[in-house]
């Protein structure tokens, strides 16, 4: 499969995250080309500041995987990781990062700030903008009907 297939993935748990009142972020992790970790957010249902995409599919992959260390992942998420979740991709040693739409409030990737560029003891490569207007219209369609 390619970026754009597994961005798809992530897309269809992003759908299911706006669906049920959550702002529309997904997020799958791959290893050796099977689908290892999914997330969506749930930080309005579960009422945690915690419940990122990326932190659920995190955990799910580590449970998946039975360790911490996602090595030889890549992990796929609808918009571009915030300071929180690039420092839990950091901490799981995940190697590649692929992002759809960019993010100029929180993005950690480059629009705020490249959290990966820092002093730390990891450094993943990143892929952004894959499939990012359909990423991108996805959370407009869904802040726009909030208005």
């Amino acid at each position: 499969m390619e970026r754009e297939d597994w961005m798809r993935l992530a897309l269809a748990l992003a759908r299911e995250a706006g669906e049920a009142g959550e702002v529309p972020v997904g997020c799958v992790i791959v290893k050796d080309g099977a689908v290892v970790g999914r997330g969506r957010n749930r930080r309005e249902g579960e009422r945690t500041a915690l419940g990122h995409a990326e932190i659920e599919a995190i955990a799910d992959a580590c449970r998946t995987l039975g360790g911490w260390r996602l090595r030889d992942c890549t992990l796929y998420v609808t918009l571009e990781p915030c300071p929180m979740c690039a420092g839990a991709i950091v901490n799981a040693r995940i190697p590649v990062v692929c992002y759809g739409a960019r993010d100029d409030k929180a993005g950690c990737c480059g629009s705020v700030l490249n959290l990966f560029e820092e002093r730390f003891n990891h450094h993943p490569r990143v892929y952004g903008h894959i499939l990012e207007e359909e990423c991108a219209g996805l959370l407009q369609e869904f802040f726009e009907n909030l208005r």
